[in-house]
């Protein structure tokens, strides 16, 4: 495979990635599978391929106060003590009930995102006890709206247990858990869906860069592989966080329907299949 390829299939997975807060490696890994790559390659080098989208867009996300840092290094800590526990229960669990078990909640939450698809402002929630005492809050500048929005977080402590199980699925399915996440901080935390996506995107970047070092040492990594999509990614990511801020709400929720469905069927499939 030659490398204008490899860089021109990133790209829009870097794209997508940024804007629906999910990595892109749910989009990269099929694509690579499909024109013959190895998934063990495929996998490997799309975690590497996540922290280059999560760093290409986390600097213009931050500066716009898009990507909420409380809020993540809050939820952080769960997720990664819930790949931690995944990983170690892959061992004894077999994944065939996994995929029907993780597809059925994101088939959930499909139909709540479908409820808060046409949203454009936040609801003037009230902040529980925990929330609250935390802080967790933020504003931004929405170039869409031409006004800045502030926004409260709620139900801390119920985001967390969701991001223990967000990670619960990463660490035992060996799948990217941004789209659980997205929908947990839309759903649970009722974050706007471009902080969702900026957040989601600067928590997967430090989870990324964790599995990363496991995938180094084992020798999975491919540099002819991995130097052409890690750069494809990087210039989408870019393109992705500049697009961000200029589309409605609606438009995000729709594109990560999309993307949501389209990983229900890829689950449910391989729930098949397994």
């Amino acid at each position: 495979m030659d490398v204008l390829t490899l860089i021109l299939i990133s790209i829009p997975s870097g794209i997508l990635g940024a804007i629906a807060g999910l990595g892109g490696g749910v989009i990269l890994i099929p694509l690579l599978v499909t024109m013959g790559v190895p998934i063990k390659y495929a996998i490997a080098s799309s975690i590497v391929a996540v922290i280059a989208t999560s760093s290409g867009s986390a600097a213009a996300y931050v500066r716009r106060r898009l990507s909420n840092i409380r809020v993540s290094m809050f939820l952080e800590i769960f997720t990664i003590t819930g790949a931690i526990i995944g990983a170690m229960l892959t061992v004894y669990i077999p994944s065939k009930p996994l995929y029907f078990i993780f597809g059925l909640f994101l088939i959930v939450s499909l139909i709540f995102m479908r409820k808060r698809i046409s949203d454009e402002l936040p609801f003037n929630e009230k902040q529980d006890r925990l929330s609250s005492w935390l802080k967790l809050e933020g504003d931004y500048f929405d170039e869409k709206l031409g006004m800045m929005v502030q926004y409260k977080i709620t139900n801390a402590l119920w985001g967390g247990i969701g991001m223990i199980f967000a990670g619960l699925a990463g660490g035992m399915l060996g799948i990217g858990a941004g789209i659980f996440k997205v929908s947990i901080f839309e759903l649970i935390l009722k974050m706007p869906s471009k902080p969702s996506s900026s957040t989601s995107n600067f928590i997967i970047g430090m989870t990324a860069l964790a599995g990363a070092s496991v995938y180094l040492f084992s020798g999975l990594l491919q540099i002819y592989l991995v130097a052409p999509i890690v750069t494809g990614m990087l210039i989408g990511s870019m393109i992705g966080a500049r697009i961000l801020n200029k589309l409605s709400n609606k438009a995000v929720r729709i594109i990560f329907i999309v993307i949501l469905l389209y990983v229900i069927i890829q689950m449910m499939y391989r729930g098949v299949m397994a």
